[in-house]
């Protein structure tokens, strides 16, 4: 049954407005960020052991999904933990270090600020996080990353924005002015809520995909059915989706994700307490505590803007940027995306030189890189691949990236079939 399953007949008509629904449920949602996809394995008991099994009226896939793209939360509150296991090397704490370095120095080099939202995507990419949320409406939102010593909270209330790091005693803000602090500052930039995630995964759900209901849940003290997601093609490192939507609200409340290959879960989002009552105003009110460094946001754009490059530079990047081709091979869960570096087939040193002017010292920067991935070779020539526990990239001698969340063996014959 295409393109959903369930372990119920269909009621006529339902399967043609899949489609729609789900462009729906990617339209009705808290306006809260959306970083990136998430999926859970065939053993999904483990996610919501210990949490009961409600007796809940009998419900279809389809029936379920209407109920996420009916659901129109505007208010709530609650705490969501966030676990991202990706398989990255474990450098003892190293990359983390050095990532917040490096975007604390970028964040200075451009006049900008720590508190930046921008700034903490990459904090979200690893380890575990408890996340607060707040929301009334489309304009005032609320979230924080709490940590043990440290807060990062982004406040809208209307066209006013903020952003405070405590770590750093810094703040950003913006406004409605010209657009940019709804475009650039908003909550949107940090993840927030198992919703985000299911938005993508209902993006994501075609006639390459099963949908069915597994059960029922209690998840934050709340009844909620299953919907389980998975993958029909073979290939593909994605194993399945569970969500765990609220009974009532429609409100997806636990977002699970885990590879094909099994073990723990990639990415694991889910309250674990939750409200849909109206937060107090007082919620989302801000004021920067004394001695707290402000940027301004729009100020900040318009130094951007003016240090952009104009004239003979602009053009020399574009005509960079025009070379680099990028186009999408396979579908549904074995999509591959090429890049193309459009670089005459010779390869790139990492100092940015061609293959035929690498220095040895390039070279041992090439060797250094090479270690962390594996060696591979085919009709293409040769590669890398480089991994993680869901999205691998094969970069090949010649600089073509092929990079999906399909396996190594997957990204070797898709580049075969390319040559």
């Amino acid at each position: 049954m295409a393109p959903y399953e369930s372990d119920e007949s269909t009621p006529a008509g339902e399967a043609g407005n899949a489609h729609g629904m789900r462009r729906k449920a990617a339209r009705y949602v808290v306006p809260v960020a959306v970083v990136g996809v998430a999926a859970a394995t065939i053993g999904l008991a483990p996610a919501f052991a210990g949490s009961g099994d409600p007796d809940l009226p009998k419900i279809s896939a389809q029936q379920l999904i209407e109920k996420i793209a009916k659901s129109d939360t505007q208010q709530m509150s609650g705490t969501v933990k966030i676990s991202t296991d990706l398989g990255l090397p474990d450098l003892g704490g190293l990359q983390n270090s050095l990532a917040s370095g490096a975007l604390a120095q970028g964040a200075e080099d451009k006049g900008g600020s720590t508190a930046d939202p921008k700034s903490k995507a990459l904090e979200l990419a690893s380890g575990s996080h408890t996340v607060r949320i707040a929301a009334d409406g489309q304009d005032k939102q609320k979230i924080s990353i709490i940590e043990k010593a440290a807060e990062y909270s982004v406040i809208r209330n209307g066209d006013d924005v903020w952003a405070y790091d405590s770590a750093s005693n810094e703040a950003y803000h913006a406004t409605g002015a010209g657009d940019h602090g709804r475009r650039e500052a908003t909550p949107k930039d940090v993840p927030a809520t198992p919703k985000d995630f299911a938005e993508e995964a209902l993006k994501a759900a075609d006639k390459t995909t099963s949908v069915t209901v597994d059960g029922t849940a209690q998840v934050a003290g709340r009844d909620a059915y299953k919907l389980l997601i998975r993958p029909k093609q073979s290939g593909t490192t994605v194993g399945a989706i569970s969500i765990a939507v609220d009974a009532k609200t429609g409100t997806p409340l636990k977002f699970t994700l885990t590879p094909s290959s099994g073990g723990a879960a990639v990415v694991d989002a889910g309250f674990t307490e939750v409200s849909f009552a109206k937060p107090a105003a007082s919620t989302f009110r801000f004021t920067p505590p004394k001695g707290t460094k402000v940027t301004q946001g729009d100020d900040l754009a318009k130094e951007q803007r003016k240090a952009q490059p104009k004239g003979d530079e602009k053009k020399a990047l574009e005509g960079k940027l025009a070379g680099a081709k990028t186009k999408t091979i396979g579908e549904g869960w074995n999509s591959i995306v090429v890049l193309d570096g459009g670089n005459g087939g010779k390869g790139m040193a990492p100092s940015g030189r061609s293959s035929d002017s690498r220095s040895s010292d390039n070279g041992a920067a090439s060797g250094f890189l090479n270690s962390l991935g594996d060696r591979v070779t085919g009709t293409f020539g040769k590669g890398t691949v480089f991994s993680t526990r869901l999205v691998n990239a094969l970069v090949t001698d010649d600089g073509t990236v092929y990079a999906g969340a399909v396996t190594k063996d997957a990204l070797v014959k898709a580049a075969n079939a390319e040559k």
